[in-house]
């Protein structure tokens, strides 16, 4: 499907903004209408999703997809994740940062 990211960014996407159409959702995330396509079954499949027809304003058909309760769990259990694995991303640049605070005191004192 998609790597944690993308799929993190997708539900808070759709949670946000039911109404964008996959287009919209596609260079929202950077990857293709088709992958969107992919992801939106895979997630209806799974119940994460449920589709709904309405009128736009060009007076087309157009679908909103929302997150079902499932989906809401989901996305809360992602975000945890994509959270826990930005603050190691963040505990590793603040320790890179201080090495390298320290190697330019040491280099400056030589």
């Amino acid at each position: 499907m998609l790597d944690q990211q993308t799929r993190y960014r997708l539900l808070k996407l759709l949670e946000a903004n039911p109404e964008l159409s996959q287009r919209q959702l596609a260079g929202e995330l950077g990857v293709s209408v088709g992958k969107v396509n992919f992801c939106l079954r895979a997630l209806l499949e799974r119940g994460l999703v449920k589709v709904q027809n309405f009128r736009n304003s060009s007076n087309k058909l157009a679908y909103a997809y929302y997150l079902t309760p499932k989906g809401a769990r989901e996305k809360i259990r992602t975000t945890a994740g994509f959270l826990k694995r930005k603050l190691a991303e963040y505990e590793a640049i603040e320790k890179e940062i201080e090495e390298l605070k320290r190697e330019v005191r040491s280099d400056e004192i030589h």
